[in-house]
């Protein structure tokens, strides 16, 4: 199977500027990933996944497990997928004004250590390393890949909600949008 479905995470225990840099699932968040694996599961055979990959970050892993259980598989780890690198001179505290910063502009106006055009592409290159799989990630990722797969340059090019669902097909030229997930209806910035 080529269909990939890329899983923005569930709600985490904290936000940007908390104590924790690595939160996990709230209550919620919890029962989202539980509700995201049963709805996985519901696909028909042909489309739905059979392995489980998430970003490094817990609050991706947490949402990751459910499905894997019910899959009977291990969550695959892909750093490819992760979150965003943050410029090394940036604080935990400046990371929410320079992220609000370049969801207004292109992927390669953002300021920072790297070329971030180049790292929508690893991101896409990530997704579509595992076919037939459920990449659970991240906000920016996500938008990443749909940057890449629609060559669309703007940084945030939809609002995906938390456990949204969005699925790509592989071509021999890459990934192919098949349908974007349910957006968020409050502002998530």
């Amino acid at each position: 199977m080529t269909r990939i479905h890329v899983i923005r995470h569930g709600r985490p225990a904290s936000t940007w500027g908390d104590a924790d840099p690595d939160p996990g699932l709230d209550a919620v968040g919890a029962e989202q990933a539980r509700a995201v694996a049963a709805d996985l599961m519901a696909l028909p055979e042909d489309l739905r996944p059979t392995r489980v990959v998430s970003s490094p970050l817990k609050r991706c892993r947490e949402t990751a497990q459910p499905l894997a259980d019910a899959l009977g598989v291990e969550v695959v780890i892909d750093e490819r997928v992760g979150e965003i690198p943050t410029p090394a001179h940036l604080s935990a505290e400046d990371r929410p004004a320079w992220l609000k910063r370049a969801f207004q502009g292109l992927w390669s106006e953002i300021q920072g250590d790297l070329d971030y055009a180049a790292w929508t592409r690893g991101v896409a290159s990530g997704v579509a390393s595992h076919p037939g799989a459920a990449v659970f990630s991240h906000f920016v990722a996500l938008n990443a890949a749909v940057a890449v797969a629609t060559g669309d340059p703007r940084v945030a090019v939809f609002r995906p909600d938390h456990v949204s669902v969005t699925s790509f097909d592989l071509s021999d030229d890459g990934l192919i949008l098949v349908k974007k997930g349910r957006e968020a209806s409050t502002q998530v910035l």
